[in-house]
């Protein structure tokens, strides 16, 4: 077999894959979906939920890991008191979830 050969019988096979590639392309950005950023934008729309529901004299636990209990809320930061007559002042953003919650992920480990 000569070249011209080789390149005329290879011709129709990479017509017919250029489809089956943009078909794989289309179906792992469906997959991605479906198990990544779906899951990603429910958790979030959980937290967001969450940081609207706080009430005072919740317990809180922060994204540096600081334990508390919730003693004034504003409109973008909350004071937590962490030890008797020791309170901070931090974002509302910064609170990461519930203590009961974390105790129970804890302990399910």
């Amino acid at each position: 077999m000569n070249l011209m050969t080789v390149f005329l019988l290879q011709a129709p096979a990479a017509g017919g894959s250029g489809a089956m590639m943009w078909i794989f392309l289309i179906a792992m950005f469906v997959i991605m979906y479906f198990f990544m950023i779906r899951p990603q934008n429910k958790k979030q729309k959980e937290i967001a939920n969450f940081r609207k529901s706080l009430q005072v004299n919740q317990k809180v636990i922060t994204a540096g890991g600081i334990h508390g209990v919730i003693k004034e809320i504003n409109d973008s930061d909350v004071i937590l008191e962490i030890a008797s007559n020791v309170k901070i002042r931090i974002d509302k953003n910064s609170i990461f979830a519930a203590a009961a919650d974390a105790a129970s992920t804890q302990q399910t480990k």
